[in-house]
């Protein structure tokens, strides 16, 4: 048994976190979690929806027909540092020796082709005017330097702490795309994106998920833009931001599944994955819910085409609620002959990917019309699916969970059992790739907001390897926001063009059509 001391136990108070909880993750340290039994891939046809250009046309105009008379919000998880962004940068700078290598030799011997990208395209990074700026200004003789030298000195400028901090800074906060007279954000773009499709009665309300630390940042980011942006677009933005709250955090333990102290004696806890945002999310509220990763933007030249797909999957949205609604009434009011019955039967199987259980038939009438009922009373999220090109990360797949229910999820590579040759096959097979491009209903047929707590799947989290003061530690992370999070909505997938993912894992991404004028 674990004891707690005086000063880990106030810890665990102002965290929000019982000793219970506590106990639980060390047992699931212990035991761990169930792996996902994958059945087989969603693909076109089976599991995936593939849109006609009439169809995505007339869910568009549906969309744009009610738009004003929705509540809308836009939801980014935007806590991400750009640390990872800039990985291969930080390497250079840490393994680099000026006396014994040159910039050629080093990309050579250590097989830096991405640094070797980097400074031939250099003068195409947003940044590179600020950059400079700010290197002539600090270094007088800095046309007379060598070329090495001002190689260098640009990567540390731009990264560390007394030159412009990116690499400790918010992904969301570093310059993505250059225009002809200004840089912009992410932050700034989602702005002027949500202004296409995320806006009724020209009012736009995004949510930002950050880290606490950088909220006086975004803050003062926005000051800067607002009135740019809003003259731009005709449109007023309301921004609120929200960090990971302290009580998901989870516990790290060494490889004995003892509990990590620090030097002063507190608990060694990590944050525990986007999962954590289901809280987040949990404690919003609107008609329609848009979500989308911060570093997922494109230049404006693009942005009225990928707003056209974010209001075809709405349309669509909209048009599967609308119908699960009726049905709900119509149960509610004992209104359900057999005709009836079999056409909501039919319609969760083919609109809603839904695999009744395989003694439904045996069912007494009225305990099928409760399983209907049930099985339609939930959140709903219709999912953009973009074809698999080798982006790492999580597709659709069809999967039986511990009750032995088939479903349709996402599925992240951490949740798949490696070790299982059948599994890694159907991995394999798979054809498409979750690209975080969710539209979400979460009230229900009255009108009344989901828990959407209710909905999660608490067995699909995951433990990570993971260090600590050279140390080998053990953490563990909640099921993924649209993966666990959400294994008990109604989903629905989509397959989308890949002019609609357009992430930015690493700086060299921004070279990217379209991240470039």
């Amino acid at each position: 048994m674990i004891k707690f001391t005086k000063q880990q136990l106030a810890q665990l108070e102002s965290k929000n976190i019982t000793t219970d909880t506590i106990l639980k993750q060390i047992e699931r340290f212990k035991i761990g979690f169930p792996v996902v039994k994958l059945d087989r891939p969603a693909v076109v046809s089976d599991g995936i929806l593939k849109l006609h250009n009439s169809d995505h046309s007339r869910y568009q105009r549906l969309y744009e027909e009610r738009l004003d008379h929705l509540q809308i919000l836009k939801f980014v998880p935007a806590s991400g540092a750009a640390t990872r962004m800039f990985k291969f940068l930080h390497e250079f700078l840490k393994d680099f020796d000026p006396c014994e290598d040159s910039i050629n030799s080093f990309i050579n011997k250590n097989r830096a082709q991405e640094l070797f990208t980097f400074f031939i395209a250099i003068e195409k990074f947003p940044f590179y005017d600020e950059v400079m700026a700010s290197l002539r200004t600090t270094y007088n003789e800095w046309h007379a330097k060598a070329d090495r030298e001002k190689k260098i000195l640009f990567v540390k400028q731009m990264l560390e702490i007394n030159g412009l901090n990116y690499g400790n800074m918010p992904k969301g906060l570093v310059p993505f795309h250059r225009y002809k007279d200004h840089n912009t954000t992410a932050f700034e773009e989602h702005l002027f994106e949500a202004s296409i499709y995320a806006s009724t009665n020209k009012q736009a309300r995004l949510h930002f998920t950050i880290a606490e630390d950088f909220k006086d940042h975004f803050n003062a980011e926005f000051d800067r833009i607002e009135k740019i942006v809003e003259s731009k677009t005709g449109t007023e933005f309301e921004i609120e931001f929200s960090h990971q709250k302290s009580s998901t955090d989870t516990i790290a333990v060494d490889y004995n599944n003892q509990p990590i102290v620090t030097e002063t004696g507190d608990l060694f806890f990590r944050p525990s994955g986007h999962g954590a945002l289901l809280m987040n999310l949990n404690e919003l509220d609107a008609d329609i819910i848009f979500i989308k990763n911060i570093d997922n933007v494109t230049v404006s030249s693009l942005e009225q085409e990928v707003g056209d797909y974010k209001k075809s999957l709405a349309g669509l949205l909209l048009t599967l609620q609308e119908q699960c609604f009726k049905y709900l009434r119509l149960i509610d009011e004992n209104k359900v002959d057999e005709i009836l019955k079999a056409e909501i039967e039919e319609f969760l199987m083919i609109q809603l990917s839904a695999v009744l259980p395989p003694d439904y038939k045996k069912y007494a009438r009225e305990f099928q019309l409760e399983y209907l009922f049930n099985r339609l009373n939930r959140p709903l999220r219709v999912c953009g699916m973009v074809k698999n090109e080798g982006e790492p990360g999580g597709g659709p797949f069809w999967v039986y969970n511990q009750k032995g229910e088939l479903s349709i999820e996402i599925i992240e590579g951490a949740q798949i059992d490696k070790s299982n040759t059948q599994q890694v096959a159907i991995v394999n097979k798979s054809t498409h790739f979750n690209p975080v491009d969710l539209v979400c209903a979460v009230r229900d047929y009255k009108g009344e907001k989901f828990n959407l707590l209710d909905f999660c799947d608490e067995q699909t989290g995951f433990i990570t390897h993971k260090s600590r003061l050279g140390m080998d530690i053990k953490a563990q992370e909640l099921p993924g926001l649209w993966n666990g999070g959400m294994a008990y909505w109604n989903s629905v997938f989509v397959e989308v063009p890949l002019i609609t993912f357009n992430p930015v894992k690493t700086v060299n991404d921004l070279l990217k059509p379209a991240h470039q004028n």
